[in-house]
């Protein structure tokens, strides 16, 4: 799964807080990642997040 820092995903399941937004701020074998409702930042074993990712959406702006 191509996930990179900046972008911005939306999971099956949602935060406590209610949203089910989160940015990406690291990528390795854990992910960071910072609600976007409350603010908050996890990091998450790569396997469960990926399990979890409905969409990724990406700033196209962006160029590599």
């Amino acid at each position: 799964m191509d996930v990179r820092v900046g972008d911005c995903i939306i999971t099956k399941k949602p935060h406590p807080c209610g949203a089910n937004r989160f940015q990406v701020l690291r990528v390795g074998m854990d992910f960071k990642i910072r609600c976007t409702g409350c603010g908050r930042e996890v990091m998450v074993p790569r396997a469960k997040i990926e399990k979890n990712i409905k969409q990724i959406q990406r700033d196209e702006n962006t160029s590599d």
